[in-house]
């Protein structure tokens, strides 16, 4: 069955009959290895072909579908026809002319990427792949098409599908076979996935990841990255998931680096076009907050989504409607009453209910049960539009009976529109194999009812990179002087300073790395220093605590003084945790932790195990610069 984005129940309310027959054509009659897309937006001009379809071994196919019937058209030449409608007489474009210039506007784009072009010879510029475009008659037969009319004289009949050629009974390989008749060049090779991807890439701007998670989306010249190695795009699961979401409650149960943020990014700019009220992103972890403030504002969409870490929201909302905010006594007491006062104006009506045109939740899993309640009654019930995302394995923060806890019982109304993402596209194969080894507990796959919390074990995406180090030392400060070592050469062989973070269990150990670090002439951001809530662009190794850290990403990540588990401490809690942290880093990982860690003995010993299995041997480079390895 052929991928078809967005998927065609979330389009079908949009579709024209013949549209939905095509579609249904689409995904019974081809195979797997095509890609389908129905209306969606191509460049920058945001061009709307009906259907483009993609198959590695034919080339790129875009397709106009029309349900004219014979007797509504008046005439017709190559470049218009003139239509009887309910409204009188109308003029349109000759619905194949507008696939060929539809057609013509996307292979101009694509023809700017060298990579996708010859070099030389006779067909130096033009693309390396064939391409054509075409028209689906769905209310008009073959015999009306090529005998009963003059339709054949203005569109080509190889460039034709008719009505008795998309019914149920249509023969898959004659339905195929007249796909690819359109085309007047025959591939010779194949597409390869990197170029598959880079032709996505160029079509289809929104889906692009960019190198550093905080922008989320690429808004870059495209002529300044046509050259660019590495490409990357939202895998197709993440890009009709995206695209395919529709109304109502939605749940997406992600693993760490499944690419959760990039969805609920894509899909928040998606519902602010257009909508009365303004969109709501809320999340715990502050820092999250300003990174995924700083994309809605580089999008010019700050006034149509309001982002907000929960507490800082629950605040606003008592100051707004003049609720008594709390004595300021600081600490979880002072929380918990802020939460438990704006629940009571809710329910008192002196807060309003459906303030937002819709609620996107990013690391549910950080929220007690309450919180959801409360939030879910934010939604206006007109649009109902709710996306929680989630990953039990990542939840850092204690929930009072959490293992009881359903969805429905905090009115989320999500049964069949819950999906899972398992690929994890953050971390490298080795990064991977040690972080989940040290939390094989926490991620053995638990199943669920649709209604509750599922747990997916990680699987990886493929890439490679510098075997992980995992070092004991004696001194907190041996562990930093040994980190600042390691980011020296890191620096030395390409690595921008922005590109490291340093994460750390608490502010202390933060402020003596910070110390070393100065001596050692490397520039820091101090996190938690900051006297600006909002992203900075500084030149600096980012220093932030592990509960700070979750929802980034850094290229290179240190983690330094996990120390000793306090007697008072959950230990399965602290493993959660340093799993987080382990999974912040893209590329090169470095742990370094005290002389009393059991949890650093185990880290230490699986790394050692997995090193000598082979599983984390396979090594690469960052960039265009091999990454030395701190001995």
């Amino acid at each position: 069955m052929a991928v078809l984005i967005p998927a065609i129940n979330g389009c079908r309310s949009r579709m024209t009959t013949g549209e939905k027959r095509f579609a249904d054509r689409l995904e019974d009659k081809l195979e797997d290895d095509y890609c389908c897309w129905y209306d969606v937006p191509i460049g920058r001009r945001n061009a709307h072909p009906d259907f483009i379809i993609l198959h590695p071994r034919r080339g790129l196919l875009i397709l106009e579908v029309k349900d004219w019937k014979l007797e509504t058209i008046q005439s017709i030449t190559k470049q218009d026809v003139t239509l009887y409608a309910n409204t009188g007489i109308k003029t349109d474009v000759n619905p194949l002319e507008k696939a060929r210039q539809y057609a013509h506007a996307v292979v101009d784009m694509l023809k700017n990427d060298t990579q996708l072009t010859f070099a030389s010879g006779k067909h130096a510029g033009n693309l390396v792949f064939p391409w054509t475009y075409g028209v689906v008659l769905a209310n008009i037969t073959r015999k009306q098409f090529e005998q009963d009319s003059d339709l054949a004289q203005v569109i080509e009949p190889s460039r034709a599908i008719c009505k008795d050629e998309i019914t149920e009974s249509t023969d898959a390989a004659q339905f195929q076979l007249q796909l690819w008749n359109m085309f007047t060049l025959k591939f010779q090779g194949m597409l390869s996935l990197p170029r598959i991807n880079r032709i996505r890439w160029h079509m289809f701007p929104e889906i692009r990841i960019a190198p550093a998670q905080a922008k989320l989306f690429d808004d870059s010249d495209p002529d300044a990255v046509t050259h660019a190695q590495v490409l990357r795009v939202m895998d197709m699961q993440q890009e009709q998931l995206a695209r395919s979401l529709g109304e109502g409650h939605r749940i997406i149960h992600g693993v760490a680096g499944s690419g959760k943020t990039l969805i609920l990014g894509y899909r928040a700019e998606y519902l602010a076009k257009g909508a009365t009220k303004p969109a709501l992103i809320l999340c715990y972890n502050k820092e999250l907050k300003n990174k995924l403030a700083a994309v809605m504002e580089r999008k010019g969409l700050q006034e149509r989504v309001h982002v907000c870490n929960f507490h800082a929201w629950c605040y606003a909302q008592l100051k707004t409607y003049n609720q008594t905010l709390p004595a300021r006594s600081g600490g979880e007491a002072y929380s918990a009453e802020l939460v438990e006062r704006v629940i009571r104006g809710v329910d008192r009506k002196q807060i309003p209910a459906g303030q937002y045109h819709s609620v996107l939740i990013d690391e549910g899993h950080d929220f007690k049960p309450e919180w959801l309640k409360l939030v879910v009654q934010m939604v206006d019930p007109e649009t109902n539009s709710l996306l929680v995302l989630y990953d039990d394995a990542q939840s850092i923060y204690q929930r009072k009976g959490s293992s009881k806890f359903t969805f429905s019982s905090v009115g989320i109304k999500a049964q069949g529109r819950t999906t899972i993402l398992k690929i994890n596209y953050r971390n490298t194969t080795q990064i991977l194999a040690l972080s989940a080894s040290f939390a094989e507990d926490l991620l053995k796959p638990r199943e669920a009812e649709d209604d509750e919390i599922p747990l997916a074990c990680p699987l990886g995406s493929g890439g490679n990179g510098p075997v992980p180090q995992v070092v004991k030392l004696p001194t907190l400060r041996n562990e930093a002087e040994f980190l600042a070592e390691c980011l020296l050469r890191a620096d030395e062989a390409g690595t921008s300073w922005k590109e490291m973070a340093i994460l750390c269990p608490t502010r202390d150990v933060i402020d003596e790395v910070a110390s070393v670090f100065s001596l050692r002439g490397i520039p820091v951001d101090v996190r938690y220093k900051r006297k600006t809530s909002t992203p900075i662009s500084k030149e600096a190794v980012q220093l932030l605590t592990m509960h700070s850290s979750k929802g980034l990403e850094f290229p290179l990540v240190g983690i330094a003084g996990f120390g000793a588990v306090p007697k008072e401490a959950n230990p399965v809690e602290d493993a959660r945790l340093l799993y987080v942290a382990l999974t912040r880093a893209t590329h090169q990982l470095i742990v370094t932790y005290g002389t009393d860690s059991p949890l650093g003995d185990r880290l230490a010993e699986i790394s050692a195990r997995l090193a000598s299995d082979r599983g984390l041997k396979k090594t690469t480079t960052i960039g265009a610069t091999e990454q030395k390895a701190c001995a």
